[in-house]
């Protein structure tokens, strides 16, 4: 495909958020002015989709989409295949044509979340996962995984500093340790991949580091 998929990955209060609309802007603005110049988008999972709007209510937001009773008692594997129906309709909706036409996506979480958070996260099997990763991206892979890397006590602080949080951010310590011992297994056995991103520094830095890495990457 002509386009680049870049996803971005961490636990709760990486700053993900902050950081892709940053690059967005970024990117944006150095694409202007070329003679082929790419448009740069972003998604995130779950959520890119109107399916995925819903599928995200079931499983981040406390069971309030379609009035759903007893949320709290979700099955770690029903959690696992609502996450790979909302991919599986992600990339045959938004990421497959945005690459066919030769965008650069940057995306807010991928299959590594789905190994980090149920594989490692929940203990769900990996080779299961990794069939079910198989099944539902067809093979398509990340180009590029920026991994910003927080310490867990660094970002939980940053979430209740928002005031709410979602379900997956109201796990127990234990819960999240697991998952960034997750991201960190990856990025060793992916190095050619995944890329580290010291996310424990301030906003500005955090940008800085990011650009510097794309600049070599992209241009």
């Amino acid at each position: 495909m002509r386009g680049k998929l870049i996803v971005f990955e961490g636990i709760e209060g990486a700053g993900k958020t902050t950081q892709m609309q940053q690059t967005q802007d970024w990117l944006s603005r150095k694409e202007q002015g070329k003679t082929s110049p790419r448009y740069v988008i972003v998604t995130r999972e779950p959520g890119g989709t109107a399916l995925g709007t819903e599928l995200r209510q079931l499983l981040l937001a406390g069971g309030q989409s379609r009035q759903l009773a007893n949320y709290s008692s979700l099955h770690d594997r029903t959690e696992l295949l609502l996450y790979a129906a909302d991919r599986a309709q992600h990339i045959e909706e938004v990421l497959k044509p945005h690459l066919e036409q030769g965008a650069i996506i940057l995306c807010d979480r991928y299959t590594d979340s789905t190994f980090a958070y149920q594989g490692y996260g929940r203990r769900i099997n990996l080779n299961f996962i990794d069939q079910l990763n198989q099944a539902a991206t067809g093979g398509l892979e990340s180009d590029l995984t920026l991994w910003l890397d927080v310490e867990v006590e660094m970002g939980q602080a940053r979430t209740r500093k928002r005031g709410t949080s979602d379900r997956m951010e109201q796990a127990d310590l234990a819960f999240h340790q697991r998952v960034q011992q997750g991201f960190a297994e990856l990025a060793t056995a992916y190095p050619q991949r995944i890329v580290r991103i010291d996310a424990n520094a301030g906003e500005n830095e955090v940008q800085q580091q990011i650009q510097s890495i794309l600049l070599k990457w992209l241009f």
